[in-house]
């Protein structure tokens, strides 16, 4: 999938402007004005849905002076006329998504969800294909995966639970908007830092500690079972139904219009009586009313 056309998607463009191979240190070594972040702020909402409050000034600053430094452009307002006479598969249309929507990933992240995932779901879905009640088939969609913390740690607990799991049909779906984000997630390569939570055993039995520096390679135990691709929220994942959607961590971002958008496009993708994981405080139950909340952070959709 990829980000979604728009009116300056077509095939006249003005010529981007030239990038030069020495990059100047930027003008603007203050902050963004108003005038120009609410510009800013619209180009984003319109290709994302996320909202940028004037309260993220400082932080937009500082991500698009990194853009300056990257392509040579010496100021906010010039990087700006660049972004809006690129068309959206631009390469630095995804640099600059990744600068603005990137936030830190980490493998099992958030404990209680792991803990009744591995513990509570998986083993339920073992009873039921064990009593022939349904196939050994699993399909989750780990939504806005970022680097792919989220979906191998989906991976290494389906590994740890489930008995015999390469006689099981498992397909783990990975997106995101950047596809600097997807291409990373494709590497299945992670630092100390991600890898900090993962349990000692299931860190030495499904990943491989690289050579002469602190970096950790996921096996084809967890690799044969993910597949990662670029997806924006706001357009619906042309995928057959998951049995586990998870969503978490990324609709703080949305204003509400935008958040039922992306609930829509989610609902849609979840198998009758599938299930969707969220954050606990990102307001899920106002929005999709046909869902059973059974947790804080837990929805199953009817069968």
């Amino acid at each position: 999938m990829v980000l979604p056309t728009n009116s300056t998607t077509g095939t006249n463009f003005p010529a981007p402007l030239p990038i030069s191979l020495t990059a100047p240190s930027p003008a603007n070594d203050g902050l963004i004005s108003d005038t120009l972040l609410a510009k800013y702020a619209k180009l984003i909402y319109e290709t994302t849905g996320i909202r940028i409050s004037s309260q993220k000034k400082a932080m937009l600053s500082n991500r698009l002076r990194r853009r300056l430094r990257g392509t040579g452009l010496p100021d906010f307002e010039r990087y700006f006329e660049h972004l809006q006479k690129l068309p959206l598969t631009n390469p630095e249309w995804d640099e600059f998504l990744q600068e603005i929507t990137t936030h830190e990933t980490y493998l099992f992240r958030d404990e209680l969800q792991w803990n009744w995932f591995q513990k509570q779901y998986l083993p339920e879905i073992v009873q039921l294909a064990t009593s022939a009640k349904r196939t050994r088939t699993l399909r989750v969609w780990s939504a806005a995966c970022s680097t792919g913390d989220e979906a191998f740690t989906v991976a290494t607990c389906i590994a740890t639970a489930i008995p015999n799991v390469s006689q099981w049909k498992i397909k783990i779906i990975g997106t995101d908007i950047g596809i600097g984000a997807v291409k990373h997630a494709q590497q299945a390569l992670f630092n100390a830092r991600a890898m900090r939570l993962v349990p000692e055993e299931a860190k030495a039995k499904y990943f491989v500690k690289q050579a002469n520096e602190p970096m950790w390679q996921a096996k084809p135990t967890l690799t044969g079972m993910t597949e990662f691709m670029q997806h924006n929220l706001l357009e619906p994942l042309r995928q057959p139904p998951f049995d586990l959607v998870i969503l978490k961590n990324v609709l703080i971002y949305f204003d509400e219009p935008s958040k039922v958008k992306v609930l829509a496009n989610i609902r849609k993708a979840i198998a009758p009586g599938g299930l969707l994981v969220a954050g606990v405080a990102e307001g899920v139950s106002e929005l999709i009313k046909d869902l059973q909340r059974l947790q804080p952070w837990l929805y199953r959709a009817p069968t």
